[in-house]
Parts: structure tokens; C-alpha cells; sequence
């Protein structure tokens, strides 16, 4: 049997897959030129402004002080996993940015390009699968580090998002419950249709967010690289790009959540009191730019969210988190499942 394949559609996604990629890493590079700039206004204070201007280029002299930085591995280290750890973080925190719909479609060369890499069926489940691949890289950056503050900030990481990834799988359970898919572009059709689905569950959003700031190793959730125990935690021992890709992938895996959350709560792409279908024909291509620009929107206001977060609060004890994880979350998790199966059963019937 000969295997035929779709050369345009191949270069399609191909050329898709580079584009996204190729986002994903600005807007996390410039994300921490935002973070600088939030703190230094919540502290009263200036922020980047020397590196071009208003300071927009001090994220390109960063990324040139770690590329030209010295390569340090130390001798007792397990040099194989010791490169392996960050590179694992970083190609988790980029792979599941292929099941997200960016747009619905535009038409170029006489094709009906859908912008969104992998339309599966499961994507919210592809979505967990990766993000929890991603502990597997802090894991084993704080290991084979031989350090014993690497190895604590290592253990701290594992045991917090295998804890919030309970508390925000049951959240989202209730919110399957309601739409009834897993795909996250049926999703965003349905919320178009009716309403935001923040409507239907703003307890389990609120969950979900919670664990959203755990999952990303955020402040007041950052105990496994907390300097003032850990001196930096299970990135210690790294320096140069490797240190790069770990602070690469805590701001994509940041990104990313926005992202998510914006899907599956706000509509995604979705613009606000707009029908899409109706303006389709008169909007051509600039209806899918529009959406993207809608759901940017949505994003950096989460992207603000977490970075006026970390600025407020002041981190949590260790055992202050766990019981907020395993005796405040999880709890309410379930409750909001059970009443959310109640009001559609009663709401059927």
C-alpha cells in the first residue's frame, strides 16, 4: 500500500508549526520585559529604559548576556540528564501549544487554511498529558544536579503539581460535563453560540486559576526555586541557555496557561458581541486577524494577572500550600462537580 500525502497541507502545517513556535518565544521573551516593567510600577520605580527605546530591546541584550555566558557543568553531575532536564522543560512547554485554536480560518493561494495546528478530538486531554511531561524536566534538572538544594527545589516541584493537577482535573471535569467535548475548538464554536462558559462555572474557573499559578512554579506558588531557602532552587547548579530554557518555559508554560484558560472559559478567539458567521463574507482574511488580536487580548490581561500577583502576595509556607491544595481545593473541586451533574440533571429533566 502506497502512502500518499498532501505536500500543500504538509507545508501548510509545516509553516504554521514555525509561526506559532516563533510567537510563543517573543511573547515569552518579551514577558519578562512586561514582569519588569509591572514591578516597577507597583514599587514606584523606572524599570528597563537604558537598551532602546522605553527599554524594548533589553530583552535581546539578555538573551545575548546567556548565549555568550560560560557553559558550567558541574563534575558530579549526571552530565546527559543534566542537558536533558532543560531541554525536556522546554519542549513540553512548547508542544502544547499544537491543539490551540488561534482563529477559525483564512483563505490564501486557494486554500482554506484552518490556524490551528492539530485539530484533535482530545485536546484539553493532550494538553494535561504534556503539561505533566513537564515536571519530568525539573525533575530531572534538580537530580542530576548533585546538589542538595536542587534536589529539594526538584521534590518540592513534584509533589505541588502532581497535587494542583488533582484539584484542576476535577475542575474540569465539571466544565466537560457542560460543554460535552474535549476538543477545545468545539469548545470555542459552543461559546460563540451561547455564552462564555465563565457563565456556567466561575467556581471551577477560579479553581483552575488557582492551580494555574501552581502549575507554573508563580509566586505565591514558587517554592521550588524560593532563594531565600533554595538559593535558586532546581535550576541552581545551571547557568548560560540551560538556565535560559528553564526561564524560557516557566514564561511559555505562563503563556500557554492564558491561553487555555481564554479557551476554555472566555470564549478563545471569540470576539464580543460580534457574529462571526454573519460578517464572515464581508471580513474575509480580517476576520481571523481579528480574532487573533481578541484572543492576544484576552491573554495578556491573564499574563497581567499573574505578574500583579507575584508583585502582592507574599509566598506561602510549604505545608500552607499543600493544605490549600489537598484540603481546600480538591474539596471544592468535587463540589462544584457533584453540583454542576445536579443542575444538568435537574435543568434536563
Amino acid at each position: 500500500m502506497l502512502l500518499t500525502i498532501d505536500l500543500g497541507f504538509f507545508i501548510e502545517k509545516l509553516v504554521l508549526i514555525v509561526i506559532v513556535v516563533s510567537i510563543a518565544l517573543v511573547v515569552a521573551m518579551y514577558t519578562t520585559y512586561g514582569e519588569r516593567k509591572v514591578a516597577a510600577i507597583l514599587q514606584d520605580r523606572r524599570g528597563p529604559n537604558r537598551a532602546g527605546p522605553f527599554g524594548l530591546l533589553q530583552p535581546l541584550a539578555d538573551g545575548m548576556k546567556l548565549f555568550f555566558k560560560e557553559e558550567i557543568i558541574p563534575n558530579f553531575s549526571s552530565k546527559v540528564l543534566f542537558i536533558l532536564g532543560p531541554s525536556l522543560a522546554m519542549i513540553t512547554a512548547i508542544m502544547t501549544s499544537a491543539v490551540i485554536p488561534w482563529a477559525d480560518k483564512i483563505e490564501l493561494f486557494g486554500r482554506t487554511i484552518s490556524l490551528q495546528v492539530a485539530d484533535v478530538n482530545i485536546g484539553i486531554l493532550y494538553v494535561f498529558a504534556v503539561v505533566s511531561m513537564g515536571v519530568y524536566g525539573i525533575m530531572i534538572g534538580g537530580w542530576a544536579s548533585n546538589n542538595k538544594y536542587s534536589l529539594m527545589g526538584a521534590v518540592r516541584a513534584a509533589s505541588q503539581i502532581i497535587s494542583y493537577e488533582l484539584a484542576m482535573g476535577i475542575s474540569l471535569i465539571a466544565l466537560l460535563m457542560v460543554t460535552g467535548t474535549l476538543s477545545l475548538k468545539d469548545m470555542v464554536v459552543q461559546q460563540q453560540e451561547t455564552m462564555w462558559n465563565i457563565v456556567y462555572q466561575p467556581l471551577g474557573f477560579l479553581i483552575f486559576l488557582i492551580c494555574a499559578f501552581a502549575e507554573c512554579n508563580r509566586t505565591p506558588f514558587d517554592l521550588p526555586e524560593a532563594e531565600s531557602e533554595l538559593v535558586a532552587g532546581y535550576h541552581t547548579e545551571y547557568s548560560s541557555m540551560k538556565l535560559g530554557f528553564y526561564l524560557f518555559a516557566e514564561y511559555i508554560n505562563m503563556f500557554i496557561s492564558s491561553v487555555v484558560m481564554s479557551t476554555l472559559f472566555f470564549g478563545g478567539y471569540d470576539i464580543p458581541f460580534v457574529n462571526d458567521a454573519a460578517v464572515a463574507d464581508s471580513w474575509g482574511n480580517w476576520l481571523a486577524l481579528a480574532q487573533s488580536a481578541c484572543l492576544m487580548i484576552k491573554v495578556l490581561c491573564f499574563i497581567f494577572l499573574f505578574m500583579w500577583v507575584r508583585w502582592t502576595i507574599p509566598r506561602f509556607r510549604y505545608d500552607q500550600l499543600m493544605r490549600l491544595g489537598w484540603q481546600v481545593l480538591i474539596p471544592l473541586a468535587l463540589f462544584n462537580m457533584l453540583a454542576t451533574g445536579a443542575a444538568i440533571l435537574f435543568f434536563d429533566k
